[in-house]
């Protein structure tokens, strides 16, 4: 019964035919697979339609609001300044000047607390001996002496190598010296500046302000300049 064993049987040879027509078939099978595929995936995706839905948005109610309150118009302020009118008839005919009258009132250059019966310069009467006058009422306005003193450089802006000036402004009397009580500083550019001034006004000497040929009381404004020399 099992006289003949299956591995004894001879192998059979293939042809090349077949084995050629078998590529065949099989490579004819995979395309047509391939393609069917294909197809299938593009009929679907030409056949799908996408939905798309509006959704209205819900209305928020509105919130009622209160009316403006109504308007009040202010008045128009009164005009309290007059109104310029131009002239109707402009004249071409200059007025008559009188000559004779003064132009310049006399009581224009008349200092604070003097009356207008003091004295001026250029007139006859000659000024009193407590009389304070300006540089522009004077005939010979008061000068310092060749003699007088100077402020002494304050040492400490000395060696700082600070340099400044200052404004002084006082009353010469009639013989020459300075009223400390009238001393004022204008401007300084340092306050020691200022107080090395003041300390040497006792010391200075000036040549007293004249007026017709008389010795007067003048309102000094002199400015003191502090250099180091080098």
């Amino acid at each position: 019964m099992f006289s003949t064993l299956v591995e004894s049987r001879p192998k059979s040879v293939r042809r090349p035919a077949g084995t050629i027509a078998s590529f065949i078939a099989h490579y004819g099978l995979i395309l047509g697979a391939v393609y069917t595929s294909a197809q299938a995936t593009t009929v679907g995706e030409r056949n799908r339609v996408e939905k798309v839905e509006y959704i209205e948005p819900t209305k928020v109610p509105e919130i009622p609001r209160n009316p403006p309150p109504d308007l009040v118009v202010a008045p128009r302020p009164i005009r309290s300044d007059r109104m310029l009118v131009a002239p109707v008839d402009i004249p071409d005919v200059l007025p008559e000047i009188d000559l004779r009258q003064p132009i310049t009132d006399p009581n224009a250059f008349i200092r604070p607390g003097s009356t207008a019966d003091e004295p001026r310069a250029g007139s006859s009467a000659l000024p009193s001996d407590t009389a304070t006058l300006f540089a522009f009422q004077v005939e010979r306005p008061a000068m310092q002496a060749p003699n007088s003193a100077s402020p002494v450089y304050p040492d400490i802006l000395r060696k700082a190598g600070v340099e400044g000036e200052v404004l002084v402004s006082f009353v010469v009397d009639t013989a020459g010296r300075i009223d400390v009580g009238t001393f004022r500083v204008v401007r300084t550019t340092h306050d020691l500046f200022a107080a090395a001034v003041k300390s040497v006004l006792p010391r200075m000497r000036f040549i007293p302000a004249e007026v017709g040929e008389k010795k007067v009381r003048q309102l000094v404004q002199q400015p003191f300049s502090f250099a180091i020399v080098k």
